[in-house]
């Protein structure tokens, strides 16, 4: 037995009515509270009726009521408060520390045993997706809904994220965008030497020369630390030269060029060329990124993201490496990965921070709007048997895994715990 189990058990009033206490007074639920993640009781805000008396206070869960001591509830002031004590097992009295006795419920032969074995079913299962085998059991629209959930709190998530770097960094929302954006051209394998790159270069200098492109490229690969060596080659000196200049001026200091990442990775996806393509989006809007986010519509997203490299780099994918011409713009699964990874959480962001809900409903309704992602994780989900529609389906789909089936959290998953009832 677990006592994730009596949460389940008690949150959606899967036991026999009515409950008593192992006194006998009966035991009325009228609002099962809020589940506390925090330090303290289990449950806050429940309302019992025990006989003739309703109280408000909260609710303490164990499999067997001698845990109470155990865990030196009994020596807590935090758990004077408790008004119940609901337990699978009761193996002696529960005093709290005013010496007054608790009332304990005892759940133990109090439910459908068939709960109990769809649980460990679930929590015992070595796959990821531990309901998949009862996954057609469950109506579409309860899946819809458990996605959508989900995907709020994905940007809910982002967003406490931005406003941590917001406050760590001492910089505004334009900065922190202009890093978050510049991370999300690196991909995965590159997302964090961009970031670093953005940190070493200010979006205030890259601005004094949005409108000049050699110069946008000079600084952006000479940051990189792409212009250390000496190459016979007009270009690379060119930017050299320019980078010689600028970095005086503005005190820049390059990264080391070892975090850049280059093996297995297709060479459209090289930083080389992803840098040439920032530094159109840099020229395009004169570093002016925030504009992307008061955009209405994901077409004129589109509009604007859809950049290229240089005329240097459709014959380069690195520096002195001549190849066949090719145009190289930012392709549409490229571009939208950009849109689902930095613009639409500082959309939402944006939003939240101002009480612009039109934000938030604009970054929700862009990810219903744009394609689903293919990876790993949206397969897997999929061929279990979830509904892959948009973006915003496979963005929950990452919150599915990582904090529900990752983490057995079955009890917590709407999914779940259809399942379990089942």
């Amino acid at each position: 037995m677990k006592e994730l189990f009596i949460y389940f058990l008690w949150e959606n009033f899967l036991y026999s009515t009515p409950l008593k206490t192992v006194e006998g007074d009966d035991v009325s639920v009228l609002n099962a509270g809020e589940r506390n993640n925090d330090s303290g009781p289990d449950y806050l805000f429940s309302k019992i009726k025990i006989g003739n008396t309703e109280w408000v206070g909260n609710v303490e869960m164990h499999i067997k009521s001698s845990m109470w001591y155990l865990h030196g509830h009994d020596r807590d002031k935090a758990y004077d408060n408790v008004i119940l004590h609901v337990v699978y097992e009761y193996d002696g009295k529960t005093l709290n520390s005013n010496g007054v006795e608790v009332p304990v419920v005892e759940m133990k032969g109090k439910f459908d045993e068939k709960y109990y074995m769809n649980f460990k079913l679930l929590i015992e299962s070595k796959k990821t997706v531990s309901c998949e085998k009862q996954l057609s059991s469950i109506p579409e629209i309860d899946k819809f809904f458990w996605l959508e959930r989900l995907v709020t709190d994905r940007l809910e998530e982002k967003f406490k994220t931005i406003q941590s770097d917001s406050e760590n960094y001492k910089t505004g929302f334009g900065e922190i965008f202009y890093r978050k954006l510049a991370g999300s051209f690196g991909l995965k394998t590159n997302k964090d030497a961009f970031e670093s790159l953005a940190l070493s270069l200010p979006l205030k200098i890259l601005q004094k020369h949005g409108d000049n492109r050699l110069q946008v490229e000079a600084l952006l690969f000479g940051n990189a630390g792409f212009l250390n060596g000496d190459l016979d080659d007009t270009y690379y000196k060119t930017l050299r030269k320019e980078y010689e200049f600028l970095s005086v001026k503005y005190n820049l200091k390059s990264l080391n060029p070892v975090v850049w990442r280059f093996m297995r990775m297709r060479p459209n996806n090289f930083p080389t060329v992803r840098l040439s393509q920032f530094a159109g989006l840099v020229v395009k809007l004169h570093g002016d990124f925030v504009k992307l986010v008061s955009l209405k519509h994901l077409s004129d997203l589109y509009t604007i993201l859809d950049v290229e490299t240089s005329e240097y780099w459709k014959t380069h994918y690195k520096f002195g490496k001549v190849s066949s011409y090719s145009s190289k713009r930012l392709g549409k699964h490229s571009v939208n990965s950009v849109i689902i990874n930095s613009v639409i959480p500082f959309t939402f962001f944006y939003g939240k921070i101002y009480g612009v809900n039109e934000y938030v409903y604009k970054a929700l309704d862009w990810l219903e709007n744009i394609p689903p992602e293919d990876n790993k994780i949206v397969r897997l989900y999929k061929e279990a048997g979830f509904p892959v529609k948009n973006a915003m389906h496979t963005q929950a789909m990452l919150v599915l895994k990582n904090s529900y089936c990752d983490k057995k959290r079955c009890v917590d998953c709407a999914i779940g715990r259809k399942v379990m009832a089942l």
